[in-house]
């Protein structure tokens, strides 16, 4: 894990250790390893035990890992999943898929890791609150694909979007409120057509997001250049910080009144870039 910056977060099938290694080089800031959508119920058990293995026989390695749902439905696996993030310093954080009370955090956080909760039910939006306030939680992460099939959307459609970008307002207000970092956008499915992902990152950066989820390799350079602020955006942020260095206060620059928040701005357009 990339330290700093979190822009592009890379799924990895469970099933697939042999790609963990290629996703920790492919430029990704952070890499999870799937064990709950990208595998099937018949191969839990074998996703659990092909990553202890690899684990075990691969040192200086750290990624999150996607755990089963605390949902009644696969206890058993919530439980294994569990033990074995708990059994791995190289397993650096757990993300809870639907989740929807602080008490699933609760239970997640006896892995004695942070816990990366996945909005993407209404349950969970309408428990938001207190799923931000809840200690051991360290950024939201939107899940947009099972949000809408959960709320019964057109795919795609403008109302679907319209509808989403509520519940994104919801992770930016309820993260700021609780001072978590900013949450981290939805996966796009688009691999091929990379000006989508581009878009699509765009976006999420204009609404305050920090990060993008990401489920190929191919899409990370997408996503890195819609956060990355352009050359004018970084001229105006350095300016505007050195001038802040001589004159100290509020001042103009360029016609422009520079205070506080201003000032606030320039400095997350340079950590923006790594600057």
């Amino acid at each position: 894990m990339r330290q700093g910056q979190q822009r592009s977060l890379l799924f990895v099938p469970g099933t697939r250790t042999d790609r963990i290694t290629k996703a920790l080089a492919s430029g990704a800031d952070i890499v999870i390893v799937d064990l709950e959508d990208a595998v099937a119920l018949e191969d839990k058990a074998s996703a659990r035990q092909a990553l202890e293995q690899f684990l075990n026989s691969t040192s200086e390695v750290s990624f999150i890992v996607r755990i089963n749902a605390d949902d009644g439905c696969e206890e058993e696996n919530f439980q294994k999943d569990l033990a074995l993030c708990t059994k791995f310093s190289a397993i650096t954080g757990v993300m809870l898929p639907k989740t929807e009370t602080p008490e699933q955090i609760a239970r997640a956080s006896t892995s004695g890791k942070p816990i990366w909760p996945l909005i993407e039910t209404a349950q969970g939006l309408i428990a938001l609150p207190k799923i931000a306030a809840t200690p051991g939680v360290e950024r939201l992460v939107f899940g947009a694909l099972d949000m809408a099939t959960d709320l019964n959307l057109e795919p795609g459609s403008p109302g679907a979007e319209t509808v989403l970008d509520h519940c994104r307002n919801q992770l930016i207000l309820y993260s700021r409120a609780q001072s978590l970092p900013s949450p981290i956008e939805s996966v796009t499915p688009e691999i091929n057509d990379l000006s989508t992902v581009e878009v699509a990152a765009k976006k999420a950066v204009e609404m305050g997001f920090s990060g993008m989820l990401s489920i190929h390799p191919k899409q990370i350079l997408a996503i890195h250049n819609a956060f990355m602020p352009d050359d004018k955006t970084l001229l105006w942020a350095r300016c505007i910080l050195e001038e802040a260095k001589e004159r100290g206060g509020a001042f103009q620059f360029e016609g422009q009144m520079v205070d506080a928040p201003v000032l606030s701005r320039a400095r997350a357009v340079l950590a923006r870039a790594n600057i």
